[in-house]
């Protein structure tokens, strides 16, 4: 039987599981997206704190078992809980969201885990929320062997030109808007920015948003995520949407 011991993990969701357990769904370091039983912790006298095994604590976790679901043995935080409010913590609850759907069970991707910590942090601070998720999903799909192509056409491997408009082709990248003028036509400047890791203006982010939604889409087999269809809390007029 498996047995680990303080592997540095975060809570993405839980659930009640039969009276008195929670189904936990975590992002371990080395072993990826785990499926755990802590049983017991909402009983009157819990083997550890139900408040321990939320989203938003950097823990390190023991559990045992083979299969899809292990049993948790041992939680302890390995930092104080981040505290978000507002726009802040709808994106990161965007970002436990797509971890859980974009991820298979036990795969790990260390990178990924260490990049969410960090976007995490990032989201804490308040600033730039937009920027920080869009920064996150352009390299956890690299992580994943999905990364985008953001600075040459995909048909002739022509440059990007700033103020030239693009289609994008989750398989293949950028093309040219008068070759194929799909939804959404996407400014070069705006792919170009993301390529080069610099925060373009409200425009910008406002294409970027919308190829990222495109292109997880395709990962997905086409579905939805729940925070997409979800109002987030109101923000300062003209602001882009985080997720």
């Amino acid at each position: 039987m498996l047995r680990v011991d303080g592997q540095p993990a975060w809570v993405l969701h839980d659930r009640p599981y039969r009276e008195t357990s929670l189904l936990l769904e975590v992002l371990t370091r080395d072993y990826g997206r785990v499926g755990l039983v802590a049983r017991g912790v909402r009983s009157a006298r819990p083997r550890m704190p139900r408040g321990l095994l939320k989203p938003l604590v950097a823990l390190e976790l023991g559990w045992t078992g083979q299969g899809e679901l292990g049993t948790l043995v041992a939680a302890e935080a390995t930092a104080t809980p981040l505290r978000l409010q507002g726009r802040a913590l709808w994106s990161a609850l965007y970002l436990n969201e797509l971890m859980v759907r974009l991820l298979a069970r036990q795969d790990p991707h260390p990178g990924i885990h260490q990049r969410y910590g960090a976007c995490l942090a990032e989201l804490a601070t308040g600033a730039g929320l937009a920027w920080t998720l869009r920064r996150f999903e352009r390299d956890a799909l690299v992580e994943l062997g999905y990364g985008l192509q953001l600075e040459c056409e995909a048909e002739h491997g022509h440059a990007l030109e700033p103020d030239a408009t693009y289609s994008y082709d989750p398989e293949r990248g950028p093309l040219a808007w008068s070759a194929r003028p799909l939804a959404p036509g996407l400014r070069g400047a705006s792919l170009l920015a993301l390529a080069h890791d610099d925060c373009p203006d409200a425009a910008g982010l406002a294409d970027l948003r919308r190829l990222m939604r495109m292109v997880l889409r395709h990962h997905l087999g086409g579905r939805e995520l729940n925070a997409w269809r979800m109002r987030a809390p109101s923000t300062t007029v003209g602001t882009p949407g985080a997720g």
